[in-house]
């Protein structure tokens, strides 16, 4: 039972729409509204690198999944050395009395997908736009809920956007001797997060298969509000994969193998783009024309 929303009344701060007198407004609807609202969801004139991308649509319509703060996989990712090398931070010490954390999946568009499939070596304006102005509106997603959620009286963090978030490479690493994979990573790993709220399992290139595909964006919250968890349709981390290799091959650096995927070498190509287009832009690649793309592929794929 979604014990938080049910037979409330919201108010949608930011001015974006009022909710005021609509009763049982859900947090699936209001995530929608933000996230698809064309002053957040195109690219506007002024923003846009060059008229091939005024209007640009950024994302598809997100998806949110659940769990509880005490799920047991979260203290595993904080003890387990080889799944986030003992960096993870669990729920209940981001926030004493947490309850329920909660994962949002925002997929990238078709026209991001498209642009991005055109020259398989270099990231697209396209895909820069939803690199750079996308995230801010994600950032701004995780705000505007933790403002609604406060505003009902819960308490609420989201961690992306927290001062003590930590993304390892950049902030404190020594980088003066040479990277190992086990150098990458954060206190707060988004793609681990939405595994366990059921939104999906992994795929060799590392990122996250769900029943939208893998093209898109992350963020997650932590409340002491109440909600019934999500169902996990899985067992295993990469039940979502069909193993098909097609991510290996199209890789443009050749990071990704069957055994593994090699973080310096994807990280070293993508410090091309940063000098080029500034930081946080990456290539992409492994996320367009793979089966996965916008779904969870056919095992025989």
């Amino acid at each position: 039972m979604n014990v938080g929303f049910r037979n409330c009344i919201i108010y949608h701060v930011f001015g974006m729409r009022d909710y005021t007198g609509e009763i049982g407004i859900t947090l699936e609807k209001i995530v929608e509204d933000f996230i698809l609202d064309p002053k957040i969801n195109h690219v506007s004139k002024e923003e846009a690198a060059d008229e091939s991308v005024v209007r640009l649509e950024l994302f598809d319509k997100p998806i949110i999944g659940y769990a509880s703060a005490n799920d047991e996989l979260f203290e595993k990712f904080k003890t387990d050395e080889k799944i986030t090398h003992g960096r993870f931070i669990p729920p209940r010490e981001w926030m004493e009395d947490a309850k329920t954390v909660i994962s949002i999946f925002v997929p990238y568009s078709k026209q991001v997908k498209k642009g991005n499939s055109r020259n398989m070596r270099e990231p697209s304006k396209e895909w820069l736009h939803v690199r750079r102005e996308g995230k801010n509106a994600i950032d701004k997603l995780s705000q505007h809920i933790k403002e609604i959620l406060t505003q009902q009286g819960y308490l609420c963090i989201a961690p992306g956007i927290d001062d003590h978030y930590e993304e390892i490479i950049g902030t404190w690493l020594d980088i003066n001797r040479p990277l190992t994979n086990s150098d990458y990573g954060s206190n707060w790993s988004q793609r681990h997060v939405a595994y366990v709220t059921g939104l999906g399992t992994f795929g060799l290139s590392k990122t996250l298969i769900t029943k939208k595909g893998v093209t898109g964006a992350f963020t997650s919250l932590i409340t002491n509000m109440e909600h019934e968890p999500t169902k996990r349709d899985y067992q295993g981390i990469y039940d979502n994969c069909s193993m098909c290799g097609a991510c290996i091959n199209i890789c443009p650096v050749k990071a990704i193998t069957f055994e593994g995927k090699d973080y310096t070498r994807c990280s070293k190509f993508h410090d091309e783009f940063e000098i080029k287009y500034g930081p946080g832009n990456g290539c992409g690649k492994c996320q367009v024309k793979v089966p996965c793309e916008n779904g969870i592929p056919k095992k025989n794929q």
